[in-house]
């Protein structure tokens, strides 16, 4: 499975990016694609996942509804909508997939990790 992010940027305060995570290869085999992002010094943090084939989804708590992961089977694509951003959310962002496992929210759970795209937000 191969996993290529997109769609990072630079954006003020206040303003909305969408990302969108392409997933190729043995997609038969994906169970859960998670969004996770790092910042400078920092763990790399859980933010989303989407289940496959079911659409059961879950975000990080401290989100708040700024954030909204969807699946596009027929392009093999992820997106993760952000809103509201703020100074606290510029970090690295990660697509993940999983093909094992239960707990989406972990980052073990993890097999295949794309390159991560950055997100820059300032004031």
């Amino acid at each position: 499975v191969q996993l290529q992010a997109s769609g990072g940027g630079s954006v003020q305060v206040g303003g909305s990016l969408r990302l969108s995570c392409k997933v190729s290869g043995r997609t038969e085999d994906v169970k859960a694609i998670g969004w996770f992002r790092q910042a400078p010094g920092r763990e790399r943090q859980y933010l989303s996942y989407i289940q496959s084939p079911l659409n059961n989804e879950a975000y990080h708590a401290s989100l708040m509804g700024r954030f909204a992961i969807r699946r596009d089977d027929a392009e093999n694509t992820v997106s993760l909508q952000m809103n509201n951003l703020g100074p606290d959310d510029t970090a690295v962002y990660y697509c993940a997939a999983a093909t094992r496992g239960f707990y989406y929210n972990l980052r073990s759970t993890y097999d295949y990790w794309g390159r991560g795209t950055l997100v820059t937000v300032s004031s």
